[in-house]
């Protein structure tokens, strides 16, 4: 699946675009807010948005987000490359990070 900057609401990163789905009532969301944004900060050309489902009902639905937080990593053309629910270690991000920089974008 891939995903613009449309669906987003924020340009789509060089190298890649880190899409978090959050929620209001979340705590686990304010801690991978924490863990993304570090790990946004320190890479350079990634993109970050930070989506609450409530407001992103149709793209969640499209999506199948069914639980927060939900991290996609999407590569430079928005393609999803790799998916995970929970709060993500920094280690893991900064690896999904690497992996989306290195895809052979598609068209």
């Amino acid at each position: 699946m891939r995903l613009s900057p449309a669906d987003l609401g924020v340009p789509l990163g060089e190298r890649a675009t880190v899409v978090q789905f959050s929620s209001t009532f979340c705590a686990p969301c304010r801690s991978t807010r924490y863990v993304v944004e570090r790990a946004v900060a320190t890479t350079d050309g990634v993109a970050y948005a930070d989506l609450d489902v409530a407001d992103h009902l149709a793209l969640g639905e499209r999506l199948g987000i069914d639980v927060t937080p939900t991290v996609l990593v999407l590569d430079a053309v928005g393609q999803v490359v790799r998916r995970a629910t929970g709060v993500p270690r920094l280690a893991q991000l900064r690896s999904a990070l690497d992996a989306a920089s290195s895809a052979v974008p598609s068209t």
